[in-house]
């Protein structure tokens, strides 16, 4: 089955045959051209199948990009604001990648497959710059999305499952390494990442044996609670992990029209991953500047009281008559954290960890709206980080 797959009239992805068979609900939508589901039956269990057993999700419409040739280093290196010479063959590096005035344009993963040959796997869609950008460089750059399936496979059963799978071997994988293993006489790639901050996995295989893969899998994973998900269910575990999403919690340089309305690396939280002792790369200027001069706004994650989650809630400093200093631009109860909990971009000045602000939140029961003014409190960190995402190897869940 093709990458690119239609069916009656929708792109659709090479395990499409296997999700239709599961759905119950009929709720998708479209991700990048493809149909992709919110659920296939109850978000919230999916959700649990995530904390408590093995999570299958879809990964294939995620945008992939092939960079390869004699200047792939040095290219990719230019490219992003960490210092990419450190990362290996055979490891994954979270990356943001800015335009000339410092502004995120993205954020994804990077594979080290070879030497000189990486995948770049991100939310948008990026050829045209990733090809502007290349001028000088003696690289080639191959936009792969529709040859590559891929899925994550994420929670505390999930290296049980694969070890059942006969794929033992992904155990001694740490987290961000990657290695490639024999499946049905094809080379396959399992890397130890995902998007849910939990124990979990993410295989890259040709699209030719996805179905083969996924009858497997599924096979081996009947002992372990294995069940597939939807976004709707990654959403919410995405959220407790702290992770960002492009035009959720950021929106990305080359779509905005409005100045002011993107955020750069150093606004976000990101300030781990721009090297300045890097002689070059993309928006260097600018983020030295920035951080001479200091920042416009700053990520919080914010602890919430009561339950109700503040979606879409302006921030502001104090209770009454408190400036309005940001808003929430991601917002869930956490049934495993037990908090209330977000993600939002605050005026810089404010936000400090340990900081009280307040949200304006809205909620409507029985088409009655209620309004509560909430004290959140400013957190570091993740809001779900378990010891097994860690482990090496994996516990025996």
């Amino acid at each position: 089955m093709s990458g690119r797959q239609v069916a009656q009239g929708r792109l659709v992805t090479p395990f499409y045959s296997r999700q239709r068979e599961l759905d119950t609900v009929n709720r998708w939508h479209e991700w990048k051209g493809y149909t992709v589901a919110d659920e296939f039956y109850c978000s919230e269990l999916e959700y649990f199948a995530i904390r408590n057993a093995t999570a299958v999700f879809d990964l294939t419409p995620m945008t992939k990009y092939r960079i390869s040739g004699p200047d792939a280093p040095a290219y990719v290196d230019r490219l992003v604001t960490r210092d990419m010479t450190r990362v290996p063959v055979g490891r994954v590096a979270y990356a943001v990648w800015c335009n000339d005035s410092g502004q995120v344009i993205d954020d994804g993963t990077i594979f080290r497959l070879g030497e000189l040959d990486y995948r770049l796997c991100s939310q948008e869609r990026h050829l045209d710059w990733l090809l502007t950008s290349a001028a000088g460089f003696d690289v080639d750059v191959a936009h792969e999305t529709a040859d590559v399936a891929a899925l994550a496979i994420q929670g505390p059963t999930s290296y049980a499952t694969l070890d059942r799978m006969g794929l033992s071997a992904v155990g001694h994988l740490k987290p961000f390494n990657l290695m490639e293993v024999d499946f049905a006489g094809t080379s396959i790639v399992i890397s130890r990442t995902g998007f849910t901050g939990d124990l979990g996995y993410e295989v890259w295989l040709p699209p030719q044996v996805a179905e083969r893969f996924w009858d497997e899998l599924f096979a081996a994973g009947r002992l372990t609670g294995i069940r597939a998900i939807g976004t709707d269910a990654l959403e919410l575990a995405r959220i407790e992990a702290g992770y960002l999403m492009a035009d959720i919690d950021f929106l990305p340089a080359d779509t905005a029209i409005r100045p002011g309305r993107t955020r750069s690396p150093l606004e976000l939280g990101m300030e781990w991953l721009v090297d300045f002792g890097k002689p070059m790369f993309n928006g260097r200027r600018a983020l030295a500047d920035e951080l001479r001069k200091g920042s416009r706004w700053r990520l919080v994650r914010l602890d919430i009281e009561g339950n109700k989650p503040a979606k879409d809630a302006y921030i502001f400093a104090k209770p009454k008559g408190g400036e309005q200093i940001g808003f929430v631009t991601s917002a869930a109860w956490s049934p495993v954290c037990k908090q209330n909990v977000a993600l939002g971009t605050v005026n810089a000045r404010y936000g400090a960890v340990g900081d009280s602000l307040w949200v304006d939140i809205y909620y409507q029961r029985e088409l009655h709206w209620t309004r509560k003014m909430a004290r959140a409190t400013v957190v570091d960190g993740p809001f779900w980080d378990p010891p097994r995402r860690r482990a090496t190897p994996p516990g025996p869940y």
